[in-house]
């Protein structure tokens, strides 16, 4: 029915979420909420995260405070396979070749779909990671802001800071204090 009556679009049933030149489109049962948290994620990671913590109905105790369920945030396995190789080694640094290696593709594919299903650049995202995760830890933790620098793979406390203020506009304490 969806192709008679709009025969000038491509459909693509197998994609949850598709985005295109000038637009981003959600289909199925309750698909507004995973183009909602799309569209915020495209601008703050841990936005999204947030949002998708008061939407969720059921509370998971396991999963880490600014993790999107998979399904909510993108469907895309080679995304999914970018995603866990980045999260494993934040504090090691990227490498675009060792990146694409880890997802099973080229450089350039994995720019090109990374772009498509999350409109960031792999390194872009890498660094969107490594801000949630630092977020994470001092909002649950007592550990210095230089030690979570190190941990997310920043040279100094003052690296982190400014990259928080510029980010997120909040500095330590604030996030500190949940804010």
């Amino acid at each position: 029915m969806f192709r008679q009556r709009y025969p000038n679009v491509a459909l693509d049933e197998s994609r949850m979420i598709v985005n295109s030149t000038r637009f981003t489109t959600a289909g199925a049962a309750l698909a507004h909420v995973d183009l909602a948290l799309r569209i915020i994620r495209g601008r703050s990671p841990a936005l999204a995260a947030l949002v998708a913590r008061y939407l969720l109905v059921e509370p998971r105790s396991s999963q880490a405070e600014f993790v999107i369920p998979d399904h909510l945030a993108h469907a895309d396995p080679m995304v999914e396979r970018f995603e866990c190789w980045a999260r494993r080694r934040l504090a090691q640094g990227f490498s675009l070749a060792e990146a694409a290696s880890a997802a099973g593709t080229s450089e350039r594919t994995l720019a090109r779909r990374l772009q498509s299903v999350l409109g960031k650049t792999p390194l872009s995202y890498f660094q969107d990671l490594r801000v949630e995760h630092a977020v994470h830890l001092l909002r649950t933790g007592n550990a210095s802001v230089d030690q979570v620098a190190a941990q997310v793979g920043y040279s100094d406390g003052v690296t982190l800071r400014a990259l928080l203020r510029r980010k997120l506009g909040r500095g330590v304490r604030e996030l500190r204090r949940g804010g």
